[in-house]
């Protein structure tokens, strides 16, 4: 039995797939023991390391560090959707200099390292923290952004823009009511999976000393006077941020429903044509 796409699979062979996807999961399992296996050997789970996350101070400085992370993450994430926009309504323009500015722009921006953004505006523009920062990851995820936005956009049928245009709409009004609205579902995937991008790399401002979540894990960890400091507070803060990461995805596929869900983008139901009907001119169709 074939399909368009594929052969389906016989009886040897999707035996022979399921040894491997046991073979893989006994790998999985074996090195997650492996693991666990070393952090007891080396005492990571013994009270004493454990103890001084349950006092208040270190408590507060954890919070306070969760919530600067989040209000720059919050800060980069809207102002990348909005330069992101900028730039590819740019490089869709019909507009030569408009297009060739964007696109050096977003070429630029894509290719110069996050790092190096951010300690410029950091050093050389003498920025605060906080800015130097939301500053960097905007420009990068911006310029990111900007491409998956005319992707997105240009992803769209033809046919699609052709009508609208056969209707006598202008060009915004074609990509805010046709090309846009389509376009979404397509690129809400990649816009969150940059988002996540975003968030991730809110840990860099510890190096420019923003009190962020990483930065009072790393403020905490150089207080505590016993080995190997560092784990326990990465498997404090690791969790948390996989967590942040997969709130995100739970909220694009909450969004994707709902977006399904809509009358407004669900098909309408078109009554078939009677015998009655008049073609244009006022003559009778044939029967």
């Amino acid at each position: 039995m074939t399909t368009a796409l594929y052969d389906v699979p016989g009886p040897r062979t999707r035996q022979r797939h399921r040894l491997y996807g046991i073979a893989g999961t006994a790998v999985i399992l074996a090195l997650i023991a492996w693991i666990v296996y070393l952090l007891f050997a080396t005492g990571q789970f013994v009270a004493a390391k454990w103890t001084p996350f349950t006092y208040v101070g270190i408590q507060e400085l954890l919070l306070r560090g969760l919530g600067n992370t989040l209000k720059a993450f919050a800060f980069a994430a809207v102002l990348s959707v909005a330069l992101g926009a900028v730039l590819a309504t740019g490089r869709l323009s019909e507009h030569r200099l408009a297009r060739w500015l964007c696109t050096l722009l977003v070429e630029f921006f894509r290719a110069m390292p996050v790092l190096v953004m951010i300690f410029f505006i950091y050093v050389a523009l003498k920025a605060e923290p906080l800015p130097a920062l939301v500053a960097g990851l905007t420009l990068y995820n911006g310029s990111v952004l900007a491409e998956v936005f005319r992707t997105g956009v240009n992803s769209v049928d033809r046919g699609q823009r052709e009508a609208a245009y056969a209707l006598g709409m202008r060009k915004t009004q074609v990509m805010t009511h046709v090309l846009v609205p389509q376009a979404v579902r397509a690129m809400l995937p990649a816009i969150i999976s940059q988002l996540v991008v975003a968030l991730k790399d809110t840990s860099l401002g510890f190096l420019i000393t923003y009190e962020e979540f990483l930065h009072a894990g790393k403020l905490i960890a150089s207080n505590l006077d016993y080995d190997l400091p560092f784990i326990p507070v990465v498997m404090i803060i690791s969790p948390i941020y996989i967590g942040m990461c997969m709130l995100l995805s739970w909220l694009a596929n909450w969004v994707a429903k709902r977006q399904k869900r809509n009358p407004k983008v669900e098909a309408a139901e078109v009554a078939p044509p009677e015998p009655g009907t008049l073609l244009p001119g006022g003559q009778q169709p044939p029967v």
